[in-house]
């Protein structure tokens, strides 16, 4: 079904969870970029090796355990906090004011909550930002679920339990095809934001999405356009959320 049509398939579902990075926000932002690079460094630094050396351990950690993070606590003991205050020291002011998604995440029929592999705070700081914050009833970090990030089951496991939640009658949007996959086969509803920017110089297991992974059986809907996907969501279930 990946595409913008079949919205009334949506009926009924009233928890609405995002991603953060490159999916509340567009990723042409290059926001993530920054973090990306603070990876790096602190990797180099934790580990007193060169900076090309560490960037290719850093992209396959991401590969190989879902997050850096994971890989670095898993092969170094390496403890997160220190890792995580880091990476998210980061400037906001490439990230726009969106008042028009923020109007669409409000009129959302149920709960709207934040779903980051990032730190509850990364969280916080980028809805607040954004004049998002308001929009979303709770936020689920990778401090949430004990540092096991997504794509692992355990992780969705933790996430509907602390937040009581039912796949069935949820929408998860993710800009990663792989984290789809486990929510689409709990019951999830799944979109997959996409954008035009070159991700090639990423390896192909990092790359956020593109308009070719609409192919991929997991993936419901696709949308290069948040606000203006919701905004059909929303014209779509007019008589469920009272909307005229």
């Amino acid at each position: 079904m990946a595409g913008t049509d079949g919205f009334e398939a949506l009926a009924g579902r009233d928890v609405w969870v995002f991603d953060l990075d490159n999916t509340l926000y567009p990723a042409e932002c290059d926001l993530f970029a920054e973090i990306d690079q603070r990876m790096t460094d602190f990797v180099a630094r934790f580990l007193r090796m060169e900076r090309a050396e560490a960037r290719a351990l850093q992209k396959r950690y991401y590969a190989e355990h879902g997050t850096t993070l994971k890989g670095m606590m898993t092969m170094h003991g390496m403890a997160p906090e220190d890792f995580l205050a880091h990476v998210h020291e980061i400037d906001l002011s490439p990230l726009p004011h969106l008042p028009d998604l923020c109007e669409a995440i409000g009129a959302l029929p149920g709960r709207k909550l934040v779903y980051t592999n990032g730190s509850r705070q990364h969280a916080e700081r980028v809805t607040e930002y954004m004049k998002l914050g308001a929009s979303f009833d709770g936020l689920f970090g990778i401090e949430d679920s004990d540092y096991t990030p997504k794509p692992t089951q355990a992780a969705y496991d933790a996430f509907c339990r602390h937040h009581d939640v039912d796949p069935g009658r949820a929408v998860f949007f993710e800009d990663l095809e792989r984290n789809l996959a486990p929510a689409h086969a709990m019951g999830f509803a799944t979109v997959l934001v996409h954008s035009a920017k070159d991700w090639s110089h990423e390896p192909i297991e990092a790359r956020p999405a593109s308009a070719a992974d609409a192919d991929h059986p997991h993936v419901d809907y696709l949308t290069d356009d948040l606000t203006g996907f919701l905004q059909g969501v929303l014209g779509a279930l007019k008589p469920e959320t009272g909307l005229t």
